[in-house]
């Protein structure tokens, strides 16, 4: 593989999940994405339990039984969530919604995507995300984007996200919780291979935002420009 590795320019020090979040949302064309709100109390669990009549009883189906574990993105079934994921738990379920993106071989175009964040009771999150554009009209166009990889996370809550690209890039993020419910990260390596696509340095931040949806960003080094914003999307829960 070609190594096509540019270090992600430090990310300024939020001076808290919330305006970190907004502000990396809010820049260049992207849909802005609303504040991070951990949300707590009475209110919180209310609008818990209203959203989860829809999406308690939906899990990834699995195509036979297997001698291990179960995969499940509901943490309801399936194994126990391993314990030292708990400062991702969240993520956990399948989320579906449409983002906004500018990229150099598509320009500004709007996108639907499919995330299933799943785990077997082992110490990782698996990750699956599949999107597609829509044309002038708003009917879908064409396959998109698709990716897949893992979350890990330290006993010093050091997350590790190792991507894949279909395109034939390979990406290893490092970052840090925000909050109990956003995550930032930057990458440390981006690698494509011989017939994919030379991209450089990205940071993504995801996080649940009002109404339990979970918003994200992803800015990417251009050449000229410097970090730009990229992708971003919001995603309402339809499982787990």
């Amino acid at each position: 593989m070609t190594d096509a590795e540019n270090p992600a320019p430090s990310a300024p020090e939020p001076s808290n999940a919330d305006s970190s979040a907004a502000d990396s949302s809010a820049s260049g064309n992207q849909a802005d994405a609303p504040q991070v709100v951990p949300g707590s109390g009475n209110a919180a669990v209310d609008a818990a339990v209203h959203r989860s009549e829809q999406t308690a009883g939906r899990n990834v189906t699995p195509f036979s039984e297997l001698p291990i574990a179960e995969e499940t993105a509901n943490l309801r079934f399936g194994p126990d969530l391993h314990p030292g994921l708990l400062a991702l738990l969240p993520l956990v379920g399948v989320w579906e919604g449409e983002g906004e993106a500018d990229t150099e071989d598509r320009g500004q175009h709007r996108f639907g995507q499919q995330l299933i964040v799943s785990h077997d009771g082992e110490n990782y999150l698996s990750w699956s995300s599949r999107a597609w554009t829509f044309d002038s009209g708003g009917a879908v166009d064409a396959a998109a984007y698709r990716e897949s990889g893992f979350w890990r996370i330290s006993e010093d809550d050091q997350i590790e996200f190792m991507v894949t690209h279909a395109s034939g890039v390979i990406e290893m993020y490092y970052g840090k919780p925000l909050t109990q419910s956003a995550w930032e990260m930057e990458t440390d390596v981006v690698m494509s291979s011989p017939t994919g696509p030379r991209m450089g340095a990205a940071k993504r931040i995801y996080g649940i935002v009002e109404g339990g949806d979970l918003g994200w960003v992803e800015e990417r080094v251009h050449p000229e420009k410097g970090l730009v914003p990229r992708l971003s999307a919001r995603l309402h829960r339809v499982a787990g």
